[in-house]
Formats: C-alpha cells, structure tokens, sequence
C-alpha cells in the first residue's frame, strides 16, 4: 500500500507542478499559487462540513499548521530561484526535499531499510536528476544555490509535518483544509507584500486571463492536496523512508507530461533518467 499511494503521490505532484509551470508562463507565479489554493480550500471546506471533520480538531492539526506555513515560503523560493538559474540544476536539486523526511523516517522512529532499497533509492534518485535535465556548465550563483536549498528544505518539511498531522481519513480532510486555509493566507500575504514593491498580481489579459484559466487553477490545487493526502497516507502505513523516496519521482512526471502534451524533446539523458528512476522503484517496492 505504502508504494502505491507513494507512486500516487509523485504522479500528483509532477501533474501539479506542470500544471503550475504551464499557467506561470502568462500569470505570476505567486498569483498561480494563491488562486490555486483558494480553489483548494474551497473544495476541502465543502468535504470537512460534509463528513463532520471538526470533530477531528486537537493538537495534531499544528502540524498542518506548520505545513501551511513552509508550503508557501517553499514555494516562493523554488520560483525564485528558478527565475534567478537555469531550470535543469534547480529542479533536481529541489528533490533534495526527499533527505528531510528520509532522516525523520531513521531518527524518529528508527526505520532501517535493507541493502535493495538504499540501492534502489540511489538509483531511483539519480535517475530523477538526468531526467530533470541537468545542465552543462550552467553557472548557478550562490544565491540561487541557497534558495534552492531552502526550497527543498521547505518541501521536505511540508512532507514531514503532513505525515504527522492526523491519525484518521477523516481528520486528514480537516489537516488538509488547515494547511490549504494557512497556504492562503501566508501565500497571499507574500503577493500582497509583492505588489507593494511594484510587482504584478494579474496577467496582461486582467481577469479575462484568470477566468480563462480557473479549470487549471482548480486542477492545480486538487492535485496539489490530493499529493499530499496520498503521501499521508503512504507514510503512515508503512516506513516513511520508502514513502519518501518514491514520492519524489514527481520530477521525472513532469518532464513526460512536458513530452507528451507540450511535445518537448526528451534528450538522451532524460529518458535514461526516467528508466533508472523506474528501475530504482521496482527495487525500493521489492526490498
């Protein structure tokens, strides 16, 4: 079950982020992200009040408010840094994310893979990275380098504090609801503090763009929250290691996604990069 809902998860996640790169290219980034949300929080309110999730409220759900939190302020990093350096480094090493919840997996609660799935591990995230791209001699300042980091940073905790913030499905409804209502709120403070400094919060076509987008921002924001709802559930039925690494292949999705619907080239390296990530799957769900 845990690889499953882990595959899942990558599938969703590489959805949504080429769903996101898609819109960014005529509505800011940040706007994307809000809007995105909102739809997302919508839909959870409407399942939360339909199954009675409130009773479900205690503790736990500061762990969805500290997703909610690192969510956004990951996300502003990664399209920082992939607005500052090249695509094809950022990317892979933002899926470095993997290394946070792979070490709670170890310390926390003392998951001890077996040989196959270090193995499988390595090479299914060494396959993530040559089919995200990687780029030859491209310079990546220091800066670039360090929002990068932080992006991952960001992205491994939101993993890490999900897999924590409830014990039953329907008290991953109210989570999930938590996290996107907190999304929305830092994510719209960092566009409200954006436009103050002069940037843009609509396209060129105004709200006649945005309406003609809000199918994709809807689908954006489910497959957002339905990746990490899949990933809860992979982490809490079986080591969170395992559910870690395979939920990180969302990489290798969207470079296909890009293939398929865009008809951008997969170079050499790209598609050996999709069959080690497979193949490092295949080991990881066998050890």
């Amino acid at each position: 079950m845990t690889a499953v809902f882990a595959l899942a998860t990558s599938i969703l996640y590489g959805l949504a982020d080429f769903g996101g790169g898609v819109l960014s290219r005529r509505t800011p980034a940040l706007t994307v992200v809000v809007l995105s949300q909102i739809a997302a929080t919508v839909v959870l309110g409407a399942v939360v009040v339909a199954t009675g999730a409130w009773s479900e409220a205690g503790p736990l759900l500061w762990f969805a408010v500290a997703a909610g939190v690192a969510g956004p302020v990951a996300m502003i990093c990664f399209y920082s840094a992939l607005a500052r350096g090249p695509m094809g480094v950022v990317s892979p090493l933002a899926s470095l994310a993997v290394l946070v919840p792979f070490g709670v997996g170890l310390a926390a609660y003392g998951e001890r893979p077996g040989p196959v799935q270090y193995a499988g591990g390595v090479v299914a995230l060494t396959g993530v990275v040559l089919a995200s791209g990687p780029v030859r001699g491209a310079p990546v300042a220091r800066r670039t380098l360090m929002l990068t980091l932080g992006a991952a940073a960001g992205f491994g905790a939101v993993f890490a504090f999900i897999a924590e913030a409830s014990t039953t499905v329907t008290g991953l409804f109210l989570a999930l609801f938590v996290q996107r209502a907190v999304n929305v709120a830092v994510g719209g403070a960092a566009l409200y503090a954006a436009v103050r400094r002069g940037g843009a919060a609509l396209p060129e076509g105004g709200w006649g763009t945005i309406r003609a987008a809000a199918p994709g921002l809807v689908f954006v924001g489910l497959a957002d929250v339905a990746a990490n709802g899949t990933y809860a559930i992979a982490a809490q039925h079986g080591p969170m290691t395992l559910a870690a690494v395979l939920s990180s292949l969302y990489p290798v999705v969207t470079a296909l996604a890009a293939r398929g619907v865009l008809r951008e080239k997969l170079r050499g390296i790209q598609a050996a990069g999709a069959g080690l990530a497979l193949a490092g799957t295949v080991l990881l769900a066998s050890g």
